[in-house]
């Protein structure tokens, strides 16, 4: 169906179920930007220290609506929705643990060293956590999974489709039944594989890997914001992930992996890793979809895949996105710096408006 003449788009509000809100005065910067598009977020753990425990996640939970509340955001029409991060340490008993809270919703695996502050990640996943990973699959919990290797020896563009070889399909075997979020995708390789494996297996989509390849961070010379991990990837990639986002599969959904870092230590010698899209995340993706005819198939994506995945109500809310010309800002305040977000100083074609 063509959406070429739609000029306002309401949709059920979305949920972002990959975030990274930091702490502090970071969170307190960031959080209301998410707020004011997505009734709840999944929160990445890999604060410093990360959050391994039920009473750390809980206890985070609760900063964060602090942070909200401190901003002037409506904290009861948002839910952060909280995860622990999975050490060769974590116990099954936690697992249990951070079930019963009722405030946990999955375990995130970050393969240690694979990005920003990963350095308490695995290094050995079925050898180190086969007793966690058994009690997540004995409760439902999903296991959200950073799918790079670690290994220097292969190319960080290939990092990803060797991860599929190496780690998910072993996992898959050992652990049939448990649920998997394979997060942010970036290629071709990923998004067959998710489309095509058995079991209860999902995957997110960032808008900068459905808008971008990588020829993006070399435009004019290197441009530090569009740089992310796991990166964006070759044009034929870019058209895998759109084709799967828009196909109306519901083991495709939305998550942003929105990262901010201060502008100093993105536009630096070794910048981090990582793409602010809070602020103008829905404007992004409704781009994105709109590109090639597929806005029919966004509410999909954005609002009923991850509630459904996740065993999750859906919102009752709605979002509304009219086509008109959004500017994005060239920065952002951010605690006592600033913050870029991706494509600053860009023009979008959509809005959202409530």
């Amino acid at each position: 169906m063509s959406t070429q003449n739609t000029t306002r788009l309401t949709i059920t509000r979305p949920d972002d179920w990959h975030l990274h809100l930091r702490d502090g005065a970071a969170l307190e910067a960031v959080v209301a930007d998410t707020a004011r598009q997505f009734a709840r977020a999944i929160i990445m753990p890999n604060l410093k220290p990360p959050v391994t425990t039920t009473e750390q996640a809980v206890a985070y939970r609760g900063r964060i609506l602090a942070a909200l509340a401190k901003a002037g955001g409506d904290v009861g029409a948002f839910t952060p929705l909280m995860t622990l991060y999975l050490t060769d340490n974590t116990s099954a008993e936690e697992i249990f643990r951070a079930h019963e809270s009722g405030q946990v919703c999955a375990v995130k695996l970050y393969p240690a060293g694979a990005t920003t502050n990963s350095d308490a990640g695995v290094t050995d996943l079925l050898g180190k956590c086969a007793k966690a990973l058994e009690a997540l699959e004995k409760c439902g919990m999903p296991l959200l999974v950073h799918g790079e290797v670690t290994d220097p020896s292969i190319d960080v563009f290939d990092r990803e489709a060797i991860f599929v070889e190496r780690v998910m399909k072993p996992l898959r075997r050992a652990f049939p039944a448990l649920k998997v979020v394979f997060e942010h995708i970036t290629t071709k390789e990923g998004a067959e594989y998710v489309r095509d494996a058995e079991g209860p297996i999902a995957a997110t989509i960032t808008p900068q890997h459905l808008l971008y390849n990588r020829n993006a961070i070399f435009q004019g010379g290197v441009r530090p914001h569009w740089y992310c991990l796991p990166i964006l990837k070759r044009e034929t990639h870019r058209q895998a992930l759109v084709a799967a986002a828009t196909s109306g599969s519901p083991r495709f959904f939305l998550g942003t992996d929105s990262a901010p870092h201060a502008r100093g230590l993105k536009e630096h010698a070794c910048g981090c890793a990582g793409c602010y899209t809070a602020l103008h995340a829905m404007e992004l993706y409704a781009t994105a979809f709109d590109a090639v005819g597929k806005l029919d198939q966004l509410e999909g994506f954005a609002s009923f895949h991850g509630p459904d995945f996740y065993g999750l109500p859906r919102n009752t809310g709605t979002l509304t996105l009219v086509r008109e010309t959004f500017q994005i800002p060239e920065e952002l305040p951010f605690g006592n710096t600033a913050l870029v977000p991706l494509a600053a100083g860009e023009t979008l074609a959509w809005r959202a408006t409530s």
